[in-house]
C-alpha cells in the first residue's frame, strides 16, 4: 500500500482552504484519510501554513511520499531538511 502525504480541499467555492493528510494513493482525493498533518490556507496574505512537524516526520520516515505542493510547503517550513539530515544521520550510525 503506497502511502502519500496530498492537500484535500475544504472551503467553499473561491476561496478554497487545504488540509494536509496521510492518504492511500488509491482514495480520491477529497475521500477518506489516515490522518491530518496540517492546514494550508492559500488567501490569507502571507499564505498560512499549519503543520504538525512530528507527524509529518513520522510518515516521512515511514516511507510516505510527499506531493510537489505538499514538499515545497514542508521545505519552507524546514521539514525536508531535518528530515534529510536524520537520513544522513542513520547512514552515519550504520
Amino acid at each position: 500500500m503506497a502511502v502519500k502525504i496530498r492537500l484535500t480541499r475544504m472551503g467553499a467555492k473561491q476561496r478554497p482552504t487545504y488540509r494536509i493528510v496521510a492518504t492511500d494513493s488509491r482514495k480520491a482525493r477529497d475521500g477518506q484519510y489516515k490522518e491530518l498533518i496540517g492546514t494550508y490556507n492559500p488567501i490569507t496574505d502571507p499564505a498560512e501554513v499549519k503543520i504538525n512537524e512530528e507527524l509529518a516526520l513520522k510518515w516521512l520516515n515511514n516511507g510516505a511520499q510527499p506531493s510537489d505542493t505538499v514538499r515545497n510547503l514542508f521545505a519552507k517550513a524546514g521539514i525536508m531538511k531535518k528530515f534529510a539530515d536524520s537520513k544522513i544521520k542513520d547512514k552515519k550510525v550504520k
